[in-house]
């Protein structure tokens, strides 16, 4: 499958780095990777049980009625779900195999100046999805706050900070912290929302049965755009599988890595969706927080999940949403781990995430997700054509860390087509994920086939031609 071609460069890619690169994004050899099975479940349920789930569930209420029903949501979520999880896993692999991060995997297809575009794609919408987790983990703290201090406190703004300098923090010691955050949080997050979801099944029953389980709801268009923005909200994430696959230890299968994310999102998105949907049905509210307060009328109870809710932010955040935009902004400004971090953290605090949630609609967090997905659908989509069908998964890792060398510049074929694909996915919002996948993926092929025929971006590829010494010669120039 070409791992053989993958491990011969990877191994002296560590001695060989004078590219100005942060240790950071440099490969990741055998010894480096700490994460096991346990704790890389553990990290995938911690950033599955999160509010931004829980109000996309609660995005499924509108003007006090469910758009699906029950079956119809839970249908839509394992189709997607299982999407995600086969995209994961064959994004993730070279990644795992050869220990690089995304944000050089990327130069394999648009090369080092055309990753810079590509990377913001994914880097812009995780610094907004951080500032978005870490408002509404504020308002959980508020809630705290206003307890404690029997009203005399009540600032989300000053909570929002006291959080973002908590996380930056912790994020400063990277899957270090990751791995034991999310593993002591994830399970006893779990429990505390079973809680909320048993009040609500008691208490709540009759209303939540009418308003979503028992809903005329919609196999039609509202269907297929929940699965694409159930997509859209872990779009992001898989497009950047290759900075978590690269931490996994060594030695697991391409079906068990699968498994690896299938079970745990699955679990996490299972309970949070509903818990969502339950609240909006019955509260009308769309802030998981504030609904949550209206449910749970005692003050301790209120104290206690709204505790977990706090640490459940930070614990997604670390996972997807500090770690890959840091990895963009050490690349691009060359600085060190820690100031990114730094710099990314102070860019969330101005993504003004209050907007994408009133406490009457979650349906600014819903086209957010529509819209950024119009342009990660083509990038994944590029990505995996490029490493399956045009390289048959051989890659010299040594030429994607040479600024100066077969991917230096960009490649036209690669920005057309993910632009291309990204304005067909307009035509369609609802729809955007899918669209711009398709589209992009067939674009590119073309492209690399037909146009641009002296680009050296063909070199290595099922397109190389026999005349591509010329090629090879103004390289070498």
């Amino acid at each position: 499958m070409g791992t053989s071609a993958e491990k011969v460069v990877a191994t002296p890619i560590q001695t060989q780095y004078k590219t100005g690169l942060d240790e950071t994004l440099k490969p990741k050899s055998d010894k480096e990777r700490t994460v096991g099975l346990l704790n890389y479940i553990f990290m995938w349920i911690g950033d599955g049980v999160n509010l931004g789930n829980m109000t996309l569930g609660a995005s499924l209420v509108v003007a006090g009625m469910a758009t699906l029903n029950i079956f119809q949501t839970f249908a839509a979520a394992v189709i997607a779900i299982g999407i995600i999880s086969t995209v994961f896993a064959l994004n993730d692999r070279l990644g795992y195999k050869t220990g690089i991060p995304y944000i050089v995997q990327l130069r394999m297809s648009f090369g080092v100046k055309g990753s810079i575009i590509s990377s913001l794609c994914r880097g812009i919408p995780a610094i907004v999805w951080y500032g978005f987790q870490s408002w509404t983990g504020s308002t959980a703290l508020n809630e705290i706050a206003k307890i404690v201090s029997g009203g005399a406190f009540d600032n989300i703004a000053i909570c929002f900070i006291v959080l973002q300098v908590v996380q930056i923090v912790l994020s400063m010691y990277g899957f270090h912290a990751i791995k034991w955050v999310e593993t002591l949080t994830s399970m006893v997050i779990m429990i505390a929302l079973l809680y909320v979801f048993g009040v609500l099944l008691t208490s709540h029953s009759n209303v939540i049965a009418e308003k979503w389980v028992h809903a005329k709801g919609s196999w039609g268009l509202p269907f297929f755009s929940f699965i694409m923005m159930f997509m859209g909200n872990y779009a992001a994430i898989f497009l950047s599988a290759a900075d978590y696959s690269r931490e996994l230890k060594s030695g697991i299968s391409n079906t068990k890595r699968g498994l690896l994310y299938f079970l745990p999102i699955l679990i996490a998105y299972g309970l949070t969706l509903t818990i969502g949907a339950m609240l909006a049905s019955v509260t009308g509210i769309s802030n998981p927080v504030k609904a949550f307060a209206v449910v749970v009328n005692n003050s301790y109870i209120t104290v206690f999940v709204s505790a977990f809710i706090v640490i459940g932010v930070v614990a997604v955040n670390m996972v997807a949403n500090i770690i890959p935009p840091t990895y963009v902004i050490t690349s691009l400004t060359k600085l060190k781990f820690k100031p990114a971090v730094v710099v990314t953290g102070l860019l969330a605090l101005g993504s003004f995430p209050w907007v994408l949630v009133q406490d009457s609609s979650a349906k600014g967090l819903g086209l957010f997700i529509l819209i950024y997905s119009a342009f990660l659908g083509p990038i994944v989509s590029i990505l995996l054509i490029e490493y399956y069908i045009l390289r048959k998964q051989k890659v010299n890792i040594s030429d994607l860390y040479n600024e100066n060398g077969p991917f230096a510049g960009y490649n036209p074929a690669a920005v057309i087509a993910m632009l291309v694909g990204a304005g067909a996915a307009f035509i369609k919002v609802d729809l955007a994920w899918i669209i711009g996948a398709v589209v992009a993926g067939i674009t590119y092929i073309l492209l690399m086939k037909y146009a641009f025929k002296d680009s050296k971006f063909k070199i290595g590829t099922i397109f190389e031609k026999e005349k591509t010494g010329s090629i090879k010669s103004v390289l070498q120039r």
